[in-house]
């Protein structure tokens, strides 16, 4: 699948998102290697806690699904009402990018940003995470540098 394409799922799925208190809405297009897409939205909650991210949402229903193996994400994430001459690429949070860590092979993993009126720009999860912990690190054989 094109990133794109990716990019329009996510766009899809941001439509959806509940936010009657930030007023953010993310959206997001999860890819898995069975070639699936799971999109996902933020869910809000007045306690603000339970709040859950675009990327999350995603990540949890392919999970949920039999999915465990994904190549890439694709995000968009704006003010509600912006212009597409207004809106900035939106990044994932600390919390998503170690959710990815748990699933995706950092090295390989591609995190595809949108933006209304923009291009696209790609990166690595480890580009975003460089020093993520994952599942390797629990691997007490490992040897150290």
């Amino acid at each position: 699948m094109d990133y794109q394409k990716l990019v329009e799922l996510a766009y899809e799925a941001q439509e959806k998102a509940y936010t009657p208190y930030s007023k953010f809405q993310v959206g997001a297009a999860l890819l898995g290697k069975s070639g699936k897409v799971y999109l996902g939205c933020n869910i809000e909650n007045a306690a603000y806690t339970p709040t859950n991210c675009a990327e999350r949402t995603a990540f949890f229903k392919a999970v949920s699904e039999g999915e465990k193996e994904f190549v890439a994400i694709a995000i968009v994430g704006n003010q509600q009402d912006v212009g597409p001459d207004e809106c900035s690429f939106c990044a994932p949070c600390g919390v998503c990018r170690q959710v990815m860590m748990e699933f995706c092979d950092p090295d390989t993993f591609q995190v595809v940003l949108g933006a209304r009126g923009q291009d696209y720009i790609v990166y690595t999860l480890r580009e975003l995470l460089p020093l993520g912990f994952g599942p390797a690190d629990l691997n007490m054989n490992k040897k150290v540098d």
